[in-house]
């Protein structure tokens, strides 16, 4: 390993010793762009690498807000503003009972390289709450998200830092969070939050987004391999926008997609996944993946047991990881090379463990890396914000083709830095490398800071 990439390692860990998530992420960027730092020793000298993975700015704050039953209780809020090199800080907030800072700290750092991948003038951010908005009525997650804005609305603004959703934080919460900010600032700034409704600024596309452009960004790397979706077989672990709009679109280019889950297990229908039953199980009743059972009898379902979800048992041509980080452990990674996977597309952040991706690459499997593949969301984030700024909507077609260039885009940046290092097919250091020699000349022209 290059020494200094080393030293910047070890400081790491020391500094952040029981950040897991976070170092996870921080080692795969630094060990994959080793050929950059080999060709540019100056980098050292000017700790180019220590301000990139340190944060510019970690915000943590109480959140109260009483139950339905008069009952107060206390969770704790993040924002990292981690990077804004390119632009304005831009990344999700999620709302989930695993929420800690290493957690915060690793989406953010993927959201910098994510962002600087689309092309488009977006720094990197995240942030979130260890609330779980699973069972609480409407009254409570209102609640909750107008004591959660009544502290973050001090950190963000348009042109500052601009939050949207990610696990845990859909349409329904961003609402209740811009009307929180809209109430306390006295101004209607529709470029502070992305992934609102339509009726007050969302964008078209948005909804869709990160699922279509996984696919998108699938179909490039198939075809850059000689393959298509068309016939493959396909899982998808999730029941969320990403998992649900990625199933749509992979229906789309003639893909099966057998099998769908939630945290709870999973469902295989060997004839394909009904997509209209998925969506008024999820997105309208809010309910448990296994009630597709009532409407298609004939489908299978296999609970969760431990951490190995059993939806990569299912033999597969293309796994859609979609769910949350590292979902997807080595044991599963073997078996789902055993039953003859050629393809993983990363839809979530990080889904895959270290371990599991190292072996993939191993094995010659093509993987597509969350920080490119789940890169339409933020883009057509961005494109909501252009929306805003002109006080104009797109229609739906403009936008997606907007987001199908970007993902084009982003698949030709990593090939190219791939066959600049003669790297192969491996797209998680093309992905890294891309990212980094934008985010590096940004760096340096804009001195130490």
């Amino acid at each position: 390993m290059n020494k200094y990439i080393e030293k910047v390692l070890n400081g790491a860990k020391e500094k952040n010793v029981h950040e897991t998530e976070y170092l996870q992420a921080v080692e795969e960027v630094l060990t994959s762009i080793e050929p950059v730092i080999n060709e540019h020793p100056e980098f050292e000298k000017i700790a180019l690498l220590e301000r990139m993975i340190e944060p510019e700015r970690m915000i943590t704050f109480r959140v109260p807000y009483v139950d339905d039953k008069g009952q107060t209780h206390v969770h704790r809020g993040y924002r990292v503003q981690f990077s804004s090199l390119i632009g304005p800080y831009k990344g999700g907030l999620r709302f989930h009972k695993s929420v800690n800072q290493s957690i915060i700290k690793f989406l953010g750092f993927e959201q910098i390289f994510k962002n600087a991948l689309t092309g488009l003038p977006i720094g990197g951010g995240k942030g979130g709450s260890d609330f779980d908005p699973k069972g609480k009525s409407d009254g409570e997650i209102m609640r909750f998200c107008q004591s959660f804005m009544t502290e973050l609305q001090r950190h963000i603004g348009a042109d500052i830092d601009v939050p949207a959703g990610d696990i845990g934080v859909g349409e329904r919460e961003i609402g209740y969070l811009f009307g929180q900010y809209k109430r306390i600032k006295d101004i209607y700034e529709g470029g502070v939050l992305t992934g609102k409704g339509l009726s007050y600024g969302g964008s078209l596309v948005r909804k869709e987004a990160t699922g279509y452009g996984l696919i998108y960004f699938m179909r490039e790397m198939l075809k850059n391999n000689n393959q298509t979706l068309n016939g493959k077989t396909v899982t998808i672990s999730g029941s969320g926008n990403v998992a649900i709009y990625a199933c749509e679109k992979a229906l789309e280019y003639g893909a099966n997609v057998v099998a769908m889950s939630d945290s709870n297990g999973c469902i295989y229908d060997k004839n394909g996944i009904d997509l209209n039953t998925v969506k008024q199980i999820k997105e309208i009743e809010r309910a448990r993946i296994s009630e597709y059972l009532k409407f298609h009898p004939h489908a299978g379902y296999f609970e969760c047991e431990n951490e190995d979800s059993p939806i990569w048992n299912i033999k597969t041509d293309i796994a859609l990881p979609c769910a949350t980080q590292n979902e997807l452990s080595l044991n599963s990674a073997k078996k789902l090379v055993e039953n003859g996977l050629i393809a993983i597309g990363e839809g979530a952040n990080m889904p895959c463990t270290k371990e599991a991706s190292l072996y993939l690459i191993d094995k010659q499997i093509m993987l597509a890396p969350a920080k490119a593949a789940n890169a339409g969301g933020v883009a057509v984030s961005a494109i909501e914000m252009s929306q805003n700024s002109m006080r104009y909507y797109l229609p739906f077609e403009i936008v997606n083709q907007k987001l199908d260039k970007i993902m084009v885009n982003i698949f030709n940046t990593c090939k190219n830095a791939l066959d600049k290092y003669n790297l192969g097919n491996n797209y998680v250091a093309g992905a890294n490398i891309a990212a980094f020699n934008k985010l590096s000349d940004a760096m340096l022209a804009q001195g130490i800071v």
